[in-house]
């Protein structure tokens, strides 16, 4: 059977998506011939932004090799530009005088930037910012010139405003709106996004009506004259002001146009239904779409009709946007302005760099704006295309999915929670399903793995945490977040686990023999790589590796908490947060004597004592006579308790004495980062268990533990481990994860980093399936703690440096 002849004039994104689904269901069914203006494969062009950065190369975001064309029998025209249609002989032919005949005709011209229609806007040194040509352009331009001025405040803008301030240049952003992205963000989270990226350097002038452009004796663009008369040098203009629809070649063949080339349902034009359209060219039901989401459902639309299979319609897409403009997440939904019958729940946290409003109407969700934290995006973003009601939850809407129902127990990982049927990627329309069938039928193991197989994380990457999370999820211990390692500080390319098994596997027991044997770059290392190395020896080969106190951070040097005067903070250990007269009256007697001027009570139930002067610590810690409450290290810090069936009506278990005897196994523990419990003796949870890295809760038949949580800048929920009967499981099983975090957890990375990077059914499978592992890890933690000594009275066996708390008396002159 002769094949069909099928032509695809542009060959960005959108069509060459068309192309891969087409080959998916009908490989055999046309011959294919792809004529592209530029000299190159298809490449992702939302990553421009990091080639203009220097974060990546054009080899590197290419999506679609020369070798793929190759492979799948496709005819490319690379740098060959089409300038006719011929409608009625069915042949297209380029610039240079290719032909090509078609059956069928696949139009994505694409679109092209809005260039400003103002005088010296054709000078040398003005240019737009659309493809790998331009960002080749500002590349040169900053490695020769200095001033650089980006024309557009939007995504696009903002991208090459950073790219081009990464370059050296000095970059100011001209925006002619109220506020930055207005079209994605409010006002409040606009100021907040300028604010931030004047804090790294970028200059703005919001509101500025430019007028013309002022060229050099050169013909090159010296400056930018606004209407308000004053000016601004540049040695580059960017302009970044919008697109529109390319439709050049379309009305040239007289098909109809209007906003875009206009298609019906099909996405075959209403003019003739041998010629298709997808893309940013394309007009369905008035609107031209410039996302790629909305792009590839186009391209899977076209790609069925293309096959002969007749099934399929695009009625238009609700969009989202979730943007990483220069490190900074902000996402946007729907009506998120506002408007006529709508209300808005708002929290605005301008000092922690997090906005968030969500737009109801009625009892549905119609609109979000995040700025910050973005993590629910998505599930905003479901509620608002469900169109469900959400009265049953609209008191905790505000706090995101995880707060929602019985998700709580998913915690932070976020794709616990999810169904297969969910949507991960929008730009490509991979639903969780996919994602984790693929990771456990092919082995995969790696973002970048995940990425070729399923395209989730693979076009605008504002997924990819997710994946990530789907990942760890799936994968579990096995998984591997990306190819290349992230080196332990600037003295080495070893990563925390090349550490970690070197020691291990060589028994190294010094800081020293452990930089010789990885061949250090920097010979005695720095700030960041001793103390990580220092707790790596101590916790693999406790009793044998040499601890080096000067390897600590300040504060574990000094076994106290240094406040911003120079002043130390002391908190006194208090068991599961109970204290008697005796010991209240020796604070209150030490707080007198040594002048000291703050007494608070802290989150974790313990007294804080601020502003004791180095030199008085050790009379401190002598007359208060408690314990050290290690407020200071990367230990643990509390367990904190409600009172419990000891005095509580409600309480089914004893949460108090159990908080006491989990501090008292544990409180001498250093680990990769300061560790928190809590033990809750019913239900309700007054000790707020839910948020910790170890919470407890009692119920009738036992206790239940979770593992995990961070009440910290993120909150993240702790996810339910086990349920046990007895209080000496409790300490067991307790103990025997905390050993597992510090002999796995990297230094500086939280219980709930270590969780979300091994999986949490990782440490099921060690702690709760294995009793003989979780056995040998409690008696294993048992023997590193046995002995530890309590740095605020054991001076020598602590190996404190005494001398630093003597007063330095400086002598007059």
């Amino acid at each position: 059977m002769k094949k069909s002849k099928l032509v695809m004039v542009g060959n960005g994104m959108a069509g060459v998506r068309t192309i891969e689904e087409l080959l998916k269901i009908q490989p055999e069914l046309y011959d294919i011939t792809v004529f592209g203006a530029e000299p190159h494969p298809n490449y992702n062009r939302i990553l421009l932004s990091p080639v203009l950065a220097g974060e990546q190369t054009l080899d590197e975001i290419v999506l679609n090799s020369w070798e793929w064309y190759e492979e799948n029998n496709i005819k490319l025209h690379a740098g060959k530009k089409v300038v006719e249609i011929d409608r009625v002989r069915r042949i297209v032919r380029a610039e240079d005088g290719t032909v090509e005949g078609y059956d069928r005709l696949l139009v994505c011209t694409g679109s092209n930037p809005f260039i400003l229609p103002v005088p010296g806007k054709d000078l040398q040194g003005v240019i737009a910012y659309r493809d790998i040509a331009d960002t080749n352009a500002m590349i040169e331009a900053a490695g020769k010139y200095k001033k650089a001025v980006v024309i557009g405040g939007g995504l696009l803008g903002l991208e090459a405003a950073n790219g081009l301030k990464l370059r050296g240049m000095d970059v100011t952003v001209v925006h002619v709106m109220p506020w930055l992205m207005e079209r994605q963000l409010d006002d409040t989270a606009g100021k907040m996004l300028q604010k931030s990226l004047e804090d790294r350097g970028l200059k703005f002038m919001i509101g500025a009506h430019t007028q013309e452009l002022v060229g050099n004796a050169e013909g090159r663009v010296s400056k930018i004259r606004f209407k308000d008369g004053t000016e601004l040098d540049t040695d580059l203009v960017v302009m970044a002001v919008g697109i529109r629809p390319n439709t050049e070649l379309a009305e040239k063949a007289r098909l109809h146009c209007n906003r875009g080339i206009v298609v019906n349902d099909t996405m075959q034009t209403v003019t003739d239904a041998r010629i298709y359209a997808v893309g940013e060219c394309a007009a369905h039901r008035g609107i031209a779409y410039g996302l790629v989401a909305p792009l590839f459902e186009q391209a899977k639309v076209a790609a069925n009709h293309l096959a002969q299979f007749g099934i399929g319609r695009y009625t238009g897409s609700l969009t989202s946007t979730k943007l990483k403009v220069t490190g900074i997440d902000l996402f946007s939904a729907g009506e998120f302005m506002g408007g006529e019958g709508t209300e808005e729940i708002v929290m605005s946290d301008p000092f922690g760099g997090v906005y968030k409003k969500l737009v109801i109407k009625g009892d549905k969700l119609v609109g979000a704006c995040l700025y910050g934290d973005t993590v629910d995006g998505s599930w905003y973003f479901k509620l608002l295309r469900d169109g469900r009601s959400i009265n049953d939850i609209r008191d905790k809407l505000m706090f995101g999915e995880s707060n929602i129902g019985d998700t709580g127990h998913q915690g932070h990982n976020k794709a616990a929670a999810m169904a297969d049927a969910d949507e991960v990627c929008g730009c490509n329309g991979v639903t969780k399903g996919t994602i984790c069938k693929a990771i456990k039928e092919k082995g995969l193991f790696t973002l970048d793995e995940v990425k070729k197989c399923t395209k989730a994380s693979a076009s605008c990457g504002s997924c990819t945490g997710l994946v990530e999370q789907i990942l760890m999820f799936t994968a579990g211990g096995d998984y591997s977040a990306a190819p290349k390692k992230k080196a332990v500080c600037g003295c080495t390319d070893h990563s925390h686990q090349d550490v970690r098994d070197a020691i291990k596997h060589n028994k190294l027991l010094s800081i020293s023999e452990t930089m010789k044997f990885l061949e250090w770059r920097t010979p005695n290392g720095c700030a960041t790589c001793r103390p990580a190395i220092n707790y790596y020896l101590i916790s693999t080969w406790p009793k044998e590796a040499k601890d080096d106190p000067q390897s600590r951070y300040i504060n574990e040097r000094s076994h106290a908490n240094i406040q911003k005067d120079g002043t130390y903070s002391v908190i006194p250990r208090m068991w599961g947060g109970e204290t008697t007269a005796d010991e209240l009256r020796r604070i209150a007697d030490a707080v007198d004597k040594y002048k000291i001027p703050t007494v608070k009570v802290t989150g974790g139930q313990r007294i804080d004592l601020l502003g004791v002067k180095k030199e008085d610590l050790q009379n401190v810690w002598k007359d208060i006579g408690m314990p050290s409450g290690h407020a200071y290290a990367k230990a643990l810090r509390t367990v904190k308790t409600c009172v419990g069936s000891e005095w509580c009506r409600f309480g089914t278990q004893d949460s108090t004495q159990m908080g006491k005897d989990l501090e008292r196994a544990l409180w001498r523990m250093y680990a990769p980062h300061k560790v928190k419990l809590a033990v809750s003796g019913c239900p309700r949870n007054c000790a707020e268990a839910g948020i910790k890295d170890v919470g407890v809760i009692g119920v009738d038949s036992g206790w239940e533990i979770y593992v995990a949580g961070n009440g910290g800048i993120k909150t993240e929920v702790a996810e339910f481990l086990v349920k046990v009967k007895t209080s000496q499981e409790v300490l067991e099983y307790s103990g025997a994860f905390l050993q597992l975090y510090r002999e796995e957890g990297w230094y500086l990375e939280r219980t709930c980093h270590y969780v979300g990077r091994v999986g949490l059914d990782y440490v099921k499978k060690k702690i709760v399936e294995d009793a003989a592992l979780r056995k040998q890890l409690w008696e294993r933690l048992q023997f590193s703690l046995d002995g530890e000594p309590d740095p605020w009275f054991e001076f020598d066996k602590a190996k404190v440096d005494v001398k630093q708390f003597e007063k330095i008396e400086v002598a007059k002159v």
